[in-house]
């Protein structure tokens, strides 16, 4: 007989571990950008017997026997992907966005090639040529940034770039970027340069599926992302493309780049992109940035200086030199999360501080979406971070903020108290 809660039977320490922390995510508010929580339903695939199958190659396509069912789930997340984004083709087998984004590399590119992306520092992500990553250890990453008065990427500069560059592929994507993606521009730059077009919607792509933001399929050859942000499923990456790069892309995940697949959570994949085409989603994605503007607008209204002065998305960052020059990003986040309040510090562009000290903070929305908070505490939680901010060296003007925190947190719990936090 399988126990009802085995993990409490088997190992205590980790069970004991595991409530802490459904503890900790009940008990706090949650605006790191790259978070979320997942449904019950998610958690329960990404636990499932799927787990025991090694399964290397793709569906019909196998090296080991006994993947007939495997084969028909994977092929049914396939074809929600597809549906779900207009994709003519989808590869679900990435463990990771950094993973999708190297079979894609792998399968366009040579070491040395010329890569267009964005700078880390001023919004980008560690794929996009790093020179701490594989990618900017292995290709020649050329970057562009944003227009220091606007703070918006200027188009102007990538086209100046990709013209002296003529890079392979140019990348529009971020991970601390509010803005839209001017998708057309790109397009036209990357057609002026013979350029493949790849749109890292790692952050922004459950907007896309709930259709609150534009969808860069229309524009790019090449979509890579996330299912564990706004889209709301189990951590992994996936691969949306033409029928024109299919092939090398599936080729370069395995086995370039990857061996088995993790059924189980491309089987926690499936579910989310169900999840995700139903109607509702579509009223949560827009509350996301519903949420992420009211946030914005009341740190400006505070006098927190919010880069480029809003956001079109689910995040934005903030300037910390604007309430306190000598307060650092990772202070002010280490504070923000004793008061129950989970973000994390970031580089804003152009920042004077090296990024493990950071002068910025990034906040995002999907998950304080999904504990059910609309504008009204969107802007409370931003007024009391604003607060927090000016008050950081004063426990005595602190009490109040966490006490009125954890009140909040406590009215939107993300899952309930007895929630068991596996399968």
């Amino acid at each position: 007989m399988v126990s009802m809660n085995p993990v409490e039977e088997v190992d205590p320490q980790i069970a004991a571990l595991i409530r802490k922390d459904l503890e900790r995510q009940n008990s706090s508010i949650h605006l790191i950008a790259s978070e979320n929580f997942v449904s019950a339903a998610v958690m329960a695939a990404s636990g499932s017997v799927f787990t025991n199958k090694y399964a290397e190659g793709y569906p019909g396509r196998r090296y080991y026997e006994g993947c007939q069912v495997v084969d028909e789930m994977e092929s049914l997340a396939i074809e929600r992907a597809k549906s779900l984004f207009g994709a003519v083709h989808a590869n679900v087998q990435p463990h990771s966005g950094a993973q999708a984004n190297m079979g894609v590399y792998l399968a366009l590119l040579k070491p040395g090639d010329t890569v267009l992306g964005m700078r880390l520092d001023q919004g980008g992500h560690l794929t996009h040529g790093s020179p701490v990553n594989f990618s900017g250890s292995l290709y020649d990453f050329v970057a562009y940034g944003v227009d220091p008065g606007t703070e918006l990427i200027d188009m102007d500069a990538v086209r100046k770039l990709a013209l002296e560059h003529r890079p392979k592929i140019i990348i529009a994507g971020y991970s601390a970027y509010s803005r839209h993606l001017d998708y057309a521009a790109f397009r036209e730059i990357a057609d002026e340069v013979d350029a493949v077009l790849l749109v890292d919607a790692a952050h922004f792509i459950g907007l896309v599926a709930g259709k609150t933001v534009p969808n860069p399929l229309e524009y790019a050859d090449i979509v890579t992302a996330t299912t564990h942000k706004a889209l709301r499923g189990p951590r992994g990456g996936m691969i949306l493309s033409g029928e024109k790069y299919a092939e090398v892309i599936d080729k370069a995940v395995f086995p370039g780049g990857q061996g088995g697949p993790i059924e189980s959570q491309i089987a926690a994949k499936a579910v989310c992109f169900h999840e995700a085409s139903q109607p509702e989603f579509s009223a949560y994605t827009d509350q996301i940035v519903a949420n992420a503007r009211a946030m914005a607008e009341a740190m400006m209204d505070e006098g927190v200086r919010v880069v480029s002065g809003g956001t079109d998305n689910h995040l934005f960052l903030v300037d910390l030199r604007s309430v306190d020059e000598d307060l650092t990003g990772r202070d002010a986040a280490r504070m923000l999360d004793g008061l129950g309040i989970t973000l994390n510090y970031n580089t804003i562009p152009n920042d004077p501080r090296p990024p493990f000290r950071a002068s910025g903070l990034r906040i995002g929305t999907p998950a304080m979406t999904t504990q059910g908070m609309k504008e009204a505490e969107a802007e409370e939680v931003a007024r009391l971070i604003a607060r927090a901010l000016r008050h950081h060296a004063d426990p005595t003007a602190l009490a109040p903020i966490e006490s009125r925190v954890r009140e909040l947190a406590a009215a939107f719990p993300p899952y309930p108290p007895d929630f068991p936090g596996h399968v």
